[in-house]
C-alpha cells in the first residue's frame, strides 16, 4: 500500500511527526534502560533525516543562487550540536522547526482559505430552462451565456446574470459585504454565489463560470497576496545580510575564544551554535504577511478588494479623502422630491395669475398624471424618475398625441384638446416672462436646494412645478461622521455635476471643500493640489473618475460588483454600495499596522533576551530553540487575529 500526501502541510506534519517520535525514542535510548542504547544513533538519524528534510533543500537550493537563509542557519546548528554529541539537542531543534514551519503554513493558508471557502458557495450545477419548458441540471462550466437558469428559493446562484422572470430577496454578503439581503426583480443583475433567499427565479446567464465576478474577486485576492507590503519586502531584503552577519559572528565565536584564547572547544561550538539558534530571525521575517495575509482575507470576506499588501500600508497614512458625488455619495439616479401644483390663470394681456394648490390630493395627481404622459415614451433620466413615480403613486399617466421633443428643453404634447409641455426653463423662454414671481422665486428656491426643476404647462399656463434630485446615499452621512473621528483631516467633493447641486449636498454632509463642474482632468488637477497638503485617498465610480483614481495616493473604487474597469482601475476596491465599508477600510488598515509593529517589536525583543540570556546565564540549547520557535508561533498568531477583526 503506497502512502499519497494530499498537499505539503500534510507532508510537512508527517515529517514532523516522525521527528518527534524517533528523537522521543533515541532519548530512551540514550538515557534509559528501555531500549537498546546502540539504537540511539539509529534514531537520532531518522529524526535529523526527516526534521531536517525540508529546510535542508531550502538552504541548498538558496546556496545554489549564493544566498544564506534562515533554514540554513537551523540545519548548521542541528549539524553542529551533533558534531559535539549533542543528538538530541539537535532532534529537539529540527522537531521544533520542523513542527513551527507546519503550523506557519497550516496558519498563513488559513487566511488564504478564506477567500476561497467562497468557491463553495457556487453550486456545482445550474438548472437551465430550454426553450420547450423542460428543466436540466448541468454543470456551470457548461453553462453558456444566453441560457436561463432557474434557481429557487434557498438556493445559491450558480452563475452572474439578470433576472429575466421573477422577485426574491438575495443575500449578497459574499459578494459585496452587504449584510441585509437585496430586493431583486425583473432586469436586476445577480451574482455566482450569492443567496436566494424567497421567490423563484429565472436569471439569464451574463457571464461564463470562469469569468464571474467572484473569480475574479479570487483572481484579485490571490494577486493581492503575492504582493508585498513594503515592511515585508524590506524584511524579506533584510533577511539574507543579516543571516550572513550572523554566519559571521558565529565563526568569530568560536574561533576567538578556542584560537585565540585558548578555550575549550566543546562549550566554546555549544555556545556559538546556540546564538545561531536564537539569532536568527524567523519570527521577525514572518511579523509581516502573517497580518497582512489575514487582513486582505478579512478585508475579501466584508466586499474590499485589496489589490496588494502595500495598498493595505497606504491606507494607514490617509489624512484627506477627495469623493465623486454621483454614484459615490448618492445613488446616481433622480427621483422626484418634490409636487407643487400651481392654480394658473391667464389675462387677456397673456399675463399668468395664480396661487398654489395643495401638495397632495387631485392637484398633484394631475399634475404627475400630464407629466408622465408626456415623459412615457422617453429614456431621459428625468422623465424616467417622473413616469417611476406615477407608478409608485398608482397615477395612470394621460394618453398624448402629436408629441415633440426638444433636445435639451423637454417636450409639447397634445392631451384634451390643449396645447401641453413638460420641460426645463430653457424651454419656456416667451412664457416665463408673463410668470408671476411667486412661481420664479420657487423655482429658483428649490434650484437653490439643489434639485432640479421640470414645470408643466398648460396652453402656456403653468399648472405646477415638479422638483428631482439625486439622493443621498442612506450611509453617506454616517461615513463623513465615522471618518472624522478616525481623524480624517480633510474631506472634498470632486464633481462634475453643477454647482448649485454640488453646494447642496456639501451643506448636507459638512464637507471641508465642494469642486463642481469639473472635467475629468480637472479632477486630476484637484487631486495634485491636495497631494500638496497631505496624503490623499480619491473614492469614485472606476469609470470618469480613472485619472483622479490613478493620481491620488490611494484609489478606492465604489460598487464595483460586476464592473470590470472598476475591479481593474482602483488600488481598492469596495464591492457594494456600503459607504460603511470606506471607515471600516480604514480602520482595519490601521488595526493590521499596528499588529505589525507589534509582532517586529516582540520579535526583535526576543532576539536580544535570548542573545543576553547566552551570554549571562549560558543558556541551554533546548530553551534557546523553544524561545526562538516559540516567539515565531506567537507572531503568526497574533497576525491571524486579523481574519476575524470587526
Amino acid at each position: 500500500m503506497s502512502i499519497t500526501w494530499p498537499n505539503k502541510e500534510n507532508f510537512k506534519l508527517w515529517l514532523t511527526a516522525i521527528c518527534g517520535v524517533m528523537l522521543s525514542l533515541g532519548g530512551l535510548a540514550e538515557h534509559t534502560a528501555l531500549i537498546d542504547e546502540r539504537l540511539g544513533i539509529f534514531f537520532y538519524l531518522t529524526a535529523y533525516l526527516s526534521g531536517g528534510y525540508l529546510g535542508f533543500l531550502s538552504a541548498v537550493k538558496n546556496l545554489m543562487r549564493l544566498k544564506i537563509n534562515i533554514s540554513f542557519l537551523m540545519i548548521t546548528a542541528a549539524i553542529g550540536a551533533a558534531f559535539i554529541s549533542q543528538w538530541l539537542e539537535g532532534a529537539i531543534l529540527l522537531f521544533l522547526f520542523t513542527l513551527s514551519g507546519a503550523l506557519e503554513s497550516l496558519a498563513l493558508n488559513k487566511s488564504r482559505r478564506a477567500i476561497h471557502s467562497l468557491m463553495d458557495l457556487r453550486p456545482a450545477q445550474g438548472r437551465i430552462r430550454h426553450a420547450d419548458g423542460r428543466e436540466e441540471l448541468v454543470p456551470v462550466e457548461e453553462l453558456k451565456v444566453g441560457q436561463v437558469v432557474v434557481v429557487k428559493p434557498g438556493e445559491h446562484i450558480p452563475v452572474d446574470g439578470r433576472i429575466v422572470s421573477g422577485y426574491s430577496d438575495v443575500d449578497q454578503a459574499a459578494i459585496t459585504g452587504e449584510s441585509v439581503p437585496v430586493p431583486k426583480e425583473t432586469g436586476d443583475q445577480v451574482f455566482a454565489a450569492t443567496l436566494n433567499k424567497q421567490g423563484a427565479i429565472e436569471v439569464e446567464v451574463t457571464r461564463p463560470a470562469e469569468d464571474t465576478t467572484l473569480a475574479k474577486i479570487i483572481q484579485l485576492v490571490e494577486k493581492a497576496q503575492r504582493n508585498k507590503a513594503r515592511t515585508q519586502r524590506f524584511l524579506d531584503n533584510f533577511e539574507p545580510p543579516y543571516v550572513v552577519g550572523v554566519v559571521i559572528v558565529v565563526l568569530l565565536l568560536i574561533l576567538i575564544p578556542w584560537v585565540i584564547l585558548g578555550q575549550d572547544f566543546d562549550p566554546v561550538f555549544y555556545r556559538a551554535m546556540t546564538v545561531l539558534v536564537v539569532a536568527s530571525p524567523c519570527a521577525l521575517i514572518i511579523s509581516t504577511p502573517a497580518s497582512i495575509l489575514s487582513a486582505i482575507a478579512n478585508a475579501a470576506k466584508n466586499g474590499i478588494l485589496f489589490k496588494g499588501g502595500i495598498h493595505i500600508e497606504q491606507t494607514t497614512g490617509i489624512d484627506t479623502i477627495a469623493l465623486d458625488k454621483t454614484g459615490t455619495l448618492t445613488e446616481g439616479k433622480p427621483v422626484v422630491t418634490d409636487l407643487i401644483p400651481f392654480n394658473g390663470e391667464v389675462s387677456g394681456g397673456g399675463a399668468v395669475s395664480g396661487s398654489w394648490a395643495a401638495e397632495s390630493g387631485e392637484p398633484a395627481k394631475e399634475l404627475l398624471s400630464i407629466a408622465a404622459g408626456c415623459e412615457l415614451n422617453s429614456e431621459h433620466h428625468l422623465a424616467e424618475a417622473i413616469v417611476s413615480k406615477a407608478e409608485k403613486e398608482g397615477v395612470e399617466p394621460v394618453s398624448v398625441m402629436n408629441l415633440q421633443s426638444v433636445p435639451g428643453k423637454g417636450v409639447h404634447a397634445t392631451w384634451n384638446g390643449h396645447r401641453v409641455s413638460v420641460g426645463n426653463l430653457k424651454l419656456f423662454v416667451k412664457e416665463s416672462e408673463n410668470w408671476p414671481e411667486m412661481l420664479t422665486d420657487r423655482a429658483q428656491k428649490l434650484r437653490d436646494e439643489g434639485k432640479t426643476v421640470v414645470y408643466v404647462v398648460d396652453n402656456s399656463r403653468p399648472i405646477g412645478l415638479i422638483a428631482l434630485a439625486d439622493q443621498l446615499r442612506p450611509q453617506a452621512k454616517k461615513m463623513i461622521e465615522d471618518l472624522r473621528r478616525l481623524g480624517i483631516r480633510e474631506i472634498v467633493m470632486l464633481t462634475g455635476d453643477n454647482r448649485g447641486v454640488a453646494e447642496a449636498i456639501g451643506r448636507q454632509l459638512d464637507l471641508d471643500e465642494v469642486h463642481a463642474e469639473l472635467l475629468p482632468e480637472q479632477k486630476l488637477e484637484k487631486i495634485e493640489e491636495l497631494k500638496k497638503r497631505g496624503f490623499v485617498a480619491m473614492v469614485g465610480d472606476g469609470v470618469n473618475d480613472a485619472p483622479a483614481l490613478a493620481t491620488s495616493h490611494l484609489g478606492i473604487s465604489m460598487g464595483a460588483a460586476g464592473t470590470d474597469v472598476a475591479l481593474e482601475t482602483a488600488d481598492v476596491v469596495l464591492m457594494g454600495d456600503d459607504l460603511s465599508r470606506l471607515p471600516y477600510l480604514i480602520k482595519l488598515s490601521r488595526k493590521s499596522r499596528k499588529i505589525v509593529w507589534q509582532n517586529i517589536t516582540f520579535s526583535l525583543a526576543v532576539i536580544v533576551m535570548l542573545l543576553f540570556g547566552v551570554f549571562l546565564i549560558e543558556l541551554p540549547l533546548t530553551a534557546g530553540v523553544i524561545g526562538h520557535e516559540g516567539s515565531t508561533l506567537l507572531v503568526v498568531l497574533n497576525g491571524l487575529r486579523l481574519l476575524n477583526s470587526g
